[in-house]
């Protein structure tokens, strides 16, 4: 078929209600038209130079392969020009007019007619060459086939009124231009310095020459046309992954690390990822800006913060990841559901908790610095990740009772390998601070005994030893929650101490009342009075207290207090049961466990008047 006189078609319904959405559309990222285009110019020479290798009509054909870019600030216009296999008349018709196979009928179903919010769609999807109305109200395209005569070349033409018009034209060259005639409040687009601009920052790693001809640099291209991910590793230096670093990050500072792969077989995709050396300040904020790597298709740039590729945990690890399978105009919402997705994501998770293990093994200085930076983050991936929850346990690192600084340098295996040879257990205490874990009475039979226990005060530590309830088959068993038991073979039998307190333990428990679950006698304490545990299945105390501060509801458990009978105030007091003043030191002691623990108290006036009155 070939139209000797223009002739008006009418839109597919479903571009009509594309194209009325991009005119007049409230999206602020409007450059993204030009990245759309480039990214047709080079599937266009992508499609040609294969074309080339099978068909004898295109050889010779794809020689001196580039993209043009110009503009006339007296006519308002930017033309996209390439020298591809072009379009015949049917194909104008099939790729202009209608859907293509690229997802743009499951980005117009999601449409709700309220233009706030359909706007905010189009950064979730990639309009294509429809994106030109958001810049333009008239574009004009001229085409011609490689393998067809001069005279065969199809003008196309549209206002994106729901029409468009088609007439034969001559074209010398193969290939295809595209010409918008800007909206006057997109003037600011007529500018050499502004559209290298935009190409440096879209379609730098286009594979192909993009030129935009000025007086000054003809043939000069715009784009460096290759992509440095995409290159051999032993052509790379150090110094070039640090600077290819900072350009995707805008981070002054140099990575910490770095892993550079190329991923084949079913499918295939090219990473290039990196640990920082500093954590972002919005890094623990729901709202976190930048949470991903840079995702490209093909070397053509789709989005900034991908996140669907890295797990939330991981949320601080920056770079690219170029994925061959994905369409170019993939959507935030198909990126969800799609299996290429969840592939990529598995290898890229798996990618960098290997690069974290390599630099805690060969690196531990460097590794520490990143542990300081984003650990509790890391610490997500416990609960988040069960898959990986393994190697995620060997990258933990902690403060322990062995170690008189605050800095978490020690890892599970460091703790192993110092266990006593009858200790069955790993031991952890939970506080708000590292001073409160370290001051925790809960300790003081382990000081004794010389054996090492975890410090946990980072907020998410409650949540992770809910998660992590072994490590190499050792069981991690909280030294403030439920008996004790044996910690080796030197352990005090308590049957007749606590038959011997007998009396003053259940006067502290009337005296007590709703207050706490149980009193009993405790080997767990050398130098304290007494202490609060959590029942051996209850929600630990610290967790508690994080949830009634955030105002959630939680399983309420009472605490236990636990009584040192050997401590001379205990002995003091053992004879005085009957004595109406046990009640206010029954009170007196839950008062100071519970500060030890990091509590509030309940009636700090209360505790006040009665510490005056026994001192």
């Amino acid at each position: 078929m070939h139209t000797a006189e223009k002739q008006t078609y009418s839109f597919q319904t479903e571009v009509k209600q594309l194209l009325q959405l991009m005119i007049h559309s409230l999206y602020s990222d409007k450059e993204i038209f030009l990245r759309e285009l480039i990214s047709n110019s080079s599937d266009a020479l992508d499609k040609l130079r294969f074309k080339a290798l099978q068909d004898d009509l295109f050889k010779g054909k794809d020689q001196d392969l580039k993209i043009k870019v110009s503009f006339d600030e007296d006519k308002g216009t930017i033309t996209v020009s390439d020298n591809g296999i072009g379009m015949s008349e049917e194909e104008v018709i099939e790729n202009l007019g209608t859907i293509a196979k690229s997802g743009t009928r499951s980005f117009v179903e999601k449409l709700t007619g309220d233009q706030s919010k359909d706007s905010e769609l189009i950064g979730q999807f990639g309009v294509g060459f429809y994106s030109s109305f958001m810049v333009a109200d008239e574009v004009t395209v001229i085409t011609r086939r490689a393998d067809q005569s001069a005279d065969s070349a199809v003008i196309w033409s549209s206002k994106g009124d729901g029409e468009y018009t088609i007439e034969s034209t001559e074209k010398s060259t193969q290939g295809t231009d595209i010409i918008l005639h800007l909206k006057k409040e997109e003037n600011e687009l007529l500018s050499d310095w502004r559209l290298r601009q935009i190409i440096i920052k879209y379609s730098d790693h286009i594979a192909f020459p993009v030129e935009l001809p000025s007086e000054t640099e003809e043939k000069d291209p715009v784009n460096k046309a290759s992509a440095l991910w995409l290159r051999n590793k032993s052509e790379i230096t150090d110094e070039d992954y640090k600077e290819f670093y900072k350009l995707v990050s805008h981070d002054f500072q140099e990575p910490l690390a770095w892993s550079h792969n190329r991923v084949e077989g079913n499918v295939e995709y090219t990473s290039l990822l990196y640990i920082p050396k500093q954590a972002p300040f919005d890094l623990y904020q729901l709202q976190m800006k930048n949470r991903g790597v840079k995702l490209y298709v093909k070397r053509v740039f789709i989005m900034d913060d991908a996140e669907q590729f890295i797990p939330h945990y991981l949320r601080f690890v920056r770079g690219v990841i170029d994925a061959k399978e994905l369409p170019l105009n993939v959507s935030r919402e198909i990126l969800q559901n799609n299996k290429i997705v969840s592939t990529i994501k598995s290898g890229v998770t798996k990618k960098v908790l290997s690069l974290l293990q390599s630099m805690a093994d060969n690196e531990p200085q460097d590794y520490l610095q990143a542990w300081k930076e984003f650990g509790p983050a890391i610490k997500e991936g416990i609960v988040e990740d069960v898959g990986n929850r393994e190697a995620i346990a060997r990258l933990l690192r902690f403060a322990t009772s062995f170690k008189n600084e605050p800095g978490q340098t020690e890892s599970f295996d460091d703790y192993v390998s110092r266990m006593k040879p009858d200790q069955e257990a790993i031991y952890y205490v939970t506080a708000e601070t590292f001073q409160g874990a370290k001051s925790s009475p809960h300790l003081e039979i382990f000081r004794k005994k010389g054996i090492e226990v975890l410090l946990l005060s980072d907020r998410i530590d409650e949540w992770l030893t809910g998660h992590l309830t072994e490590y190499q088959d050792k069981k991690l068993v909280s030294v403030a929650k439920g008996e004790l038991g044996k910690i080796d073979e030197e352990e005090p039998k308590l049957e007749a101490q606590a038959e011997d307190l007998k009396d003053l333990l259940s006067a502290f428990k009337l005296a007590l009342g709703d207050k706490v679950q149980e009193v009993r006698a405790t080997h767990r304490l050398t130098d304290s009075p007494a202490c609060l545990v959590a029942d051996e299945n209850a929600m630990g105390l610290q967790m508690q207290r994080m949830f009634q501060a955030a105002g959630q509801p939680f399983p309420v458990s009472k605490p236990i207090l636990e009584i040192n009978p050997d401590h001379p105030l205990i002995l003091r007091l053992k004879d005085k049961a009957s004595d109406p003043v046990i009640a206010d030191w029954a009170l007196l002691l839950l008062d100071q466990a519970t500060l030890a623990e990091g509590g509030q108290l309940e009636d700090p006036a209360g505790f006040v008047k009665r510490m005056n009155s026994f001192l």
